[in-house]
């Protein structure tokens, strides 16, 4: 049973993926000869109960009438119900033997449905307007069938083409979800971009900013002044790297596209140093064993420790720091302390005139966002004692 449902899977993957006009044209050759083969060719539908007359070749023109036409089914429906309806009507009136290819009458009634675009109105009323010439023919012809035998009729072949409607709108639906759910992929990537170029960006430049203004006052220490410009010119490299990086993600697609991020998460005693370097007195505690965390949740977890230490460069230069990670086999805990601004004013002072919470929605706001969009907790603010104090909680596998 199961490799019988295998098989029926692979076929119908395999009929899905061939062109629609190939399929139509493929369905209507098989209806066809299934139309002509015993004891298929003498099921089908009969109306009007006029008497049978026997078969002819013009009874079998009229049965390719109906089957043929399913060919352009999908590419022009409404040729195909005109053509496939007339051939019906005229069989039915000349009183030919039931046939299987009347059936194409519904295929093609429930093709309007799903796949005609243009007066999607126009044609189901003209196809109505056929039907009650059509029973008029039959009555003028004698038909014994009355009135509610015509409604029934009527019914059924409405339901044809309402259940085409139907498939159509679900359709129309899954490709809306499907294009709603593309939109907001590219959405979220976007947002992503701009949140990297935000903390490349702004962590770097800082740290250049600051950098530079303490090789001012170095002029008497040739040495020291050597130094200060060595690091300014890692952190000018590094920031050109990774926007490099970032603007080959904007710029690759599909198989192109790089498989990792940068930078590459994991390298926070990288970070450190390099802010270390820079004149902030850091230091970096790590507890526990560093768990197997998927790319969103390290590429977070770098950003965190990297934007807290912005801030510290920026409301609390000189200050001491601590970063404290905590590993545990299903989250990461980050903790970043800074002491008093350097100018002596509380660091919440220091943010309320131009500190990360008025970053433009960036900086902690969208650190906020990153940690808790991966099921995380996220904390940021003034602490007793003087000085701010971030904490993160990471889950190893986001919201998964």
């Amino acid at each position: 049973m199961a490799a019988a449902t295998s098989r029926l899977r692979r076929l119908s993957r395999w009929w899905g993926a061939r062109p629609t006009a190939t399929r139509d044209r493929e369905f209507a050759l098989v209806f066809t000869v299934l139309s002509f083969a015993e004891p298929l060719s003498r099921v089908g539908a009969r109306f009007g109960d006029l008497p049978t007359h026997d078969a002819s070749m013009a009874s079998v023109l009229l049965t390719l009438g109906q089957t043929l036409p399913l060919a352009v089914r999908t590419r022009w429906p409404a040729v195909c119900l005109a053509v496939a309806g007339t051939s019906f009507a005229v069989h039915e009136c000349l009183g030919y033997p039931a046939a299987f290819g009347s059936l194409g009458l519904y295929i093609a009634l429930y093709s309007v449905g799903a796949h005609q675009e243009r007066l999607r109105r126009a044609v189901p009323l003209a196809a109505t307007g056929g039907y009650l010439v059509f029973n008029v023919a039959l009555y003028a012809l004698g038909s014994p069938d009355g009135l509610t035998d015509f409604l029934v009729y009527y019914l059924v072949l409405a339901a044809m083409w309402g259940l085409g409607v139907l498939v159509r709108g679900r359709r129309a639906h899954e490709a809306e979800r499907r294009r709603l759910s593309a939109q907001a992929a590219i959405d979220a990537e976007r947002g992503r971009l701009a949140r990297e170029l935000h903390d490349v960006v702004t962590h770097h430049v800082t740290a250049m900013v600051v950098q530079a203004g303490a090789a001012q006052y170095l002029t008497g220490s040739p040495d020291r002044i050597g130094e200060a410009l060595d690091a300014i010119n890692g952190t000018g490299r590094r920031a050109l790297a990774e926007l490099r990086f970032l603007l080959g993600v904007l710029e690759a697609t599909g198989e192109s596209a790089p498989k990792e991020r940068t930078p590459l998460p994991g390298r926070v005693p990288d970070l450190v140093e390099q802010t270390r370097a820079g004149g902030q007195p850091i230091e970096l505690v790590e507890d526990g064993e560093q768990p197997d965390m998927d790319i969103g949740a390290r590429l977070t977890a770098y950003r965190v420790v990297q934007e807290s230490l912005t801030n510290a460069v920026k409301y609390a230069a000189g200050r001491p720091t601590l970063v404290r990670l905590t590993h545990a086999p299903d989250w990461t805990d980050i903790e970043v302390t800074t002491a008093q601004a350097a100018d002596g004013a509380p660091v919440s002072a220091a943010l309320r005139h131009g500190g990360p919470h008025v970053s433009g929605g960036r900086g902690l706001t969208g650190l906020r966002e990153r940690v808790e969009m991966l099921g995380g907790e996220f904390a940021a603010g003034p602490r007793p004692e003087g000085g701010f104090r971030v904490h993160a909680r990471i889950p190893t596998e986001g919201a998964a």
